[in-house]
């Protein structure tokens, strides 16, 4: 049984029944016996180490069998990590390891090290070898670098209790980073929490945790609501007179929330003919709109590949980042992130001759103004196909710079789904033609669908 990964050993490997040892391979350059052995401080005593540098390779020896099973099946589900490269775990054909321990002096020291703080005593051995002193504080200081999606406090929750039990958590926004304050019931969780966490990302390629001990021992929770939580205490009040536990999102009850986009197009982006095409708050009004009532935009005056886009409520907010973020417009991918702005201020008069704010609370335009709209039901990630709630022409969709790829009426020909060669195309056609004047007072719905023709 591997655990993870597949490759041309795996046929061989999946026959090493279950061991106490296990053998690790696919380790990057320079990884020391600390970063190994986090690997399975989670499941329980970790009694043996060997490094194979040469190979890139390393065993490892669990006080029990069992440890070992329940590491195995772990990483089965969860791809194991160090410094960012996916690593291959499986059972080794070894029942023990039995290492020259002149030849394996440094890793000894380390295991050594690591029981001590395991079992709570001051390490004997010498401290140059491995920073693992006793655990100052059950409190862990957490940083998430590179955020593109919304990590909430429930998340950071579920991630650490694997190392033992949350008592009590915090989290708040400081110079532009969202952070948290942890607390374990034993300072020794909290160390291994940090040993295995450090470095890793929460989602593929982003919300990357950087983890110290905080110089507090014991943190003060007065609420429980989206922003802190005392686990210890259920009864505490919400802050904001509403009952405990019905909102922990991360943006919680903010009623004006942002979105900061990195890198939405260079100023004519791909069709450097189409002047037309850069973006405008308008057509980031027309996008965004699609996944709740945007309210105020300013594309960023001394870096007009940047935006702050200001929606309704939190929960639009995050719909919109996980819809939009990594998409690619103009030729462009565009990054979506939370912005530690909660309203749009908008320019005195006559001081944006640019026109890079606009202010949209009053729009006709709002999908989701009206309490149960059927708009609520018609939200879905941008795709090739889109739906037009009004009779069109073909060829509005290819002046628009895409090549429209189907085209289907809908049986009472007051609908239609058009089908761009690409979701870029899409993201286009939608940004320049939804509320077209068709004439007559009749304008051109578009949203993205989720079927394809």
């Amino acid at each position: 049984m591997t655990a993870n990964g597949s490759d041309s050993k795996k046929q061989r490997l999946d026959e090493s029944p279950p061991s106490r040892v296990l053998h690790i391979r696919k380790l990057p350059n320079e990884v020391s016996e600390t970063e190994v052995i986090a690997l399975g401080l989670p499941f329980g005593k970790v009694t043996n180490i060997l490094m194979l540098k040469g190979k890139n390779q390393a065993f490892l020896e669990l006080g029990t069998e069992e440890a070992a099973i329940t590491m195995v099946n772990y990483y089965t589900a969860v791809t194991p990590q160090v410094r960012n490269t996916s690593v291959f775990i499986q059972y080794s054909n070894h029942k023990e390891l039995k290492t020259d321990s002149a030849l394996n002096q440094r890793a000894q020291a380390v295991l050594q090290a690591v029981s001590a703080v395991q079992d709570g005593s001051s390490p004997s051995s010498d401290p140059g070898v491995l920073d693992l002193a006793p655990p100052p504080s059950p409190v862990l200081r957490i940083i998430i670098d590179n955020m593109f999606y919304p990590v909430t406090l429930d998340v950071l929750q579920q991630i650490f209790s694997k190392f033992g039990t949350v008592m009590k958590i915090i989290t708040f926004t400081k110079n532009n980073q969202f952070q948290a304050l942890l607390q374990f019931s034993d300072p020794v969780n909290a160390q291994q929490a940090k040993l295995s966490l450090d470095g890793q990302n929460i989602y593929n390629s982003c919300c990357t945790l950087r983890i110290d001990f905080s110089k507090l021992v014991n943190l003060n929770v007065k609420y429980n609501n989206d922003k802190s939580r005392d686990y210890t205490r259920p009864d505490l009040p919400t802050g904001d007179g509403e009952a405990t536990n019905k909102d922990h999102s991360l943006l919680g009850k903010y009623t004006s929330v942002l979105i900061y986009l990195h890198h939405i197009h260079s100023l004519h982006g791909v069709h450097n003919t189409l002047v037309s095409h850069m973006v405008t708050p308008q057509s980031l009004f027309t996008l965004f709109g699609v996944y709740g009532d945007v309210q105020r935009v300013k594309i960023l005056y001394n870096k007009k590949d940047s935006a702050l886009i200001q929606l309704s409520d939190g929960n639009q907010a995050q719909l919109a980042m996980s819809h939009l973020n990594g998409q690619k417009v103009f030729g462009k991918v565009m990054r979506v992130t939370l912005s530690k702005h909660q309203t749009v201020a908008l320019p005195r008069e006559g001081l944006d001759d640019q026109l890079l704010t606009r202010d949209f609370s009053g729009s006709p335009l709002h999908r989701f103004k009206k309490p149960g709209s059927k708009n609520f039901q018609n939200i879905f990630p941008p795709s090739a196909t889109l739906h037009l709630s009004n009779e069109d022409l073909r060829l509005l969709f290819s002046n628009s710079g895409g090549t429209v790829k189907a085209f289907k009426f809908f049986q009472d020909r007051k609908m239609a789904l058009i089908q761009m060669t690409s979701v870029e195309e899409a993201i286009q056609g939608l940004m320049d033609l939804h509320n077209y004047d068709m004439g007559g007072n009749h304008h051109l719905k578009v949203s993205f669908s989720k079927s394809t023709i």
